[in-house]
Formats: C-alpha cells, structure tokens, sequence
C-alpha cells in the first residue's frame, strides 16, 4: 500500500488536543486570545484602509505596512478562529485535508512575512543610511517594492506547498492526536510511522531559506542602520530614526527567535508543552504586536 493510501485509511481525521493541562484557566485564556483576536483584526484592518486612502502614504514604507497588516490578518483567520474553541472543550476534529491546507497557508503566509520584513529592513536601510537618493527614487522605489511582494509570497507559498506535500505523504499510522492546537509540522512529524530524517532535512533547509537567512540579513541591515543613527549630530533626529525601524526591529527578532526556536530543531528535541507557549507568541502576540 502506497503512504497516501494509508494515510487516507488511518488518518482521515485528526483530534487537536490543545490545552488539556490549562483546564482551571481555559475560560480566562479564552476570553484573553478573544481579546487579542479583535485587536488584531481591527488594528490592522484600519492600518490597511488608511494607507490605501491617505495619498500622503504612497511611499515604500506604508506599502510595506499595509501589506505585512494584510497578511498578519489572514495568518490570524488560519489560526486563532480554530484554536479558540479547544480552550471551551478537551479537544478538536480536523480533517485531513483540512488539517493539510492549514499547514500550508500557515507556512507560506509565515514565509512571506519573513521575506517582507526582509524587504521592510532593506528600506529602513535605504532610508536612514541613504535618505537624498530614497527621496529622489520614491516612484521607481514603489515599482520595485511590488516585485518584492510578488517574490515574498510566490516564494513563501512555493516553498510552503513543498514542504506540506512532504509531511502529508508520511503514513500517519501510529496515532490521530495532535499534541498541539494546531497542524504545526513538529507534532506532525511526530506522529509518523516511519523514518523522518528526509523530512528533517527538508524542513531544515525550508528554515534556512525562510527564516535563518533572511534574519541574519536583517540583523546586518541593522547594524549599519544603528551606525548610521549614532552618525546623526540632532538629537531629535536621532530619536525620529530609531523610533522609524524600533518597532520593526523588535516584530522580526519576535517572529524569527519564535520559528527558528521551534523549527530548527531535530523531532527528537520536540518538547510539546514548550512548544505550546512558544507557538502562542508568535501567532497571537506577534500579529498583535506589528500594530
């Protein structure tokens, strides 16, 4: 029997175990990633808006903005909404497909942020380190800033899609439940009757490509970044060039310490209930935290 074939006979369904230890708070976290869910939708939902209506925002940084707001609300909408209901019970179904699509459009939007964060860091740097020719290059800067979108989310769902067809294949044969709160690719792996070494390798490399390159990338923009800020005689101007990429800084050291902590590491180094908290920072705090 081929691997799809067993893993329609034997995982058809998933069980998501969720939070089985947290029962004497599960109606205050609930109501807590309730909260945060609104937030986030909300906040960005007006980031987006104004930044499309505003004319005074047709520059590289707003259009980053306005489209890292877009997919920080749809890698929202493939989380929360399902994480949610485990708080209220023990656990949850998913199907197998549906548990397939939710890997996939959690890692290729994940990636493409991870890439646009890449390119929102190379603006930051051109902006601070290179202002006269970033004023003088706004509109050719906005055509290239598309391109740049276009391989941020070509890539992340290229590479996503990949990935997912790789973890799907293995017979899921040894059991349906999920230790987690939802079909992240260290517990799937886990669950695999077979040997998942290829599987390592491959995540490992899709890390490298999406997430270690990009944020050594960024940490080198910043260094010339904080150089060139130290540079600055004003004091004022100082502080209005730290504030501008602050935020930024700190949304990409959120994101990529989460998912290089969580992904990085060999299945036998899977820890669930760490990797629980971790998983919940990066996908309600962070998204949260980018307004």
């Amino acid at each position: 029997m081929q691997p799809w074939q067993k893993n329609h006979t034997f995982s058809s369904e998933f069980i998501i175990l969720g939070f089985g230890d947290l029962a004497e708070v599960k109606i205050l976290f609930f109501g807590l990633f309730l909260i945060m869910l609104l937030v986030t939708l909300a906040g960005h939902t007006i980031v987006v808006l104004v930044t499309l209506i505003d004319s005074c925002l047709q520059t590289p940084m707003y259009f980053f903005l306005r489209n890292l707001s877009t997919i920080e609300i749809c890698y929202t909408l493939v989380i929360v909404p399902n994480m949610l209901p485990i708080f209220l019970s023990r656990s949850q179904q998913m199907p197998f497909l549906g548990c397939a699509l939710q890997m996939h459009l959690f890692i290729a939007l994940g990636g493409a942020e991870c890439f646009l964060l890449l390119a929102m860091a190379h603006d930051c740097f051109v902006a601070i380190c290179s202002s006269l020719r970033y004023t003088l290059t706004v509109t050719r800067a906005l055509a290239l800033c598309l391109q740049l979108l276009t391989l941020a989310c070509l890539g992340g769902f290229a590479l996503s899609l990949t990935l997912t067809v790789l973890i799907f294949l293995l017979p899921f044969c040894r059991s349906h439940e999920i230790n987690h709160f939802f079909c992240d690719i260290p517990a799937m792996l886990l669950l695999a009757c077979s040997d998942t070494r290829a599987n390592e390798i491959a995540v490992f490399l899709v890390c490298m490509l999406i997430l270690l390159i990009p944020f050594l990338l960024i940490l080198f923009s910043y260094g010339f970044i904080i150089a060139a800020i130290l540079r600055i005689h004003s004091a004022e101007g100082r502080s209005k060039a730290f504030s501008t990429c602050a935020g930024h800084l700190l949304v990409s050291l959120l994101h990529y310490g989460c998912a290089i902590f969580i992904y990085s590491r060999p299945k036998s180094c899977y820890t669930p209930e760490q990797d629980k908290i971790v998983s919940l920072v990066y996908t309600n705090v962070t998204p949260c935290s980018t307004l």
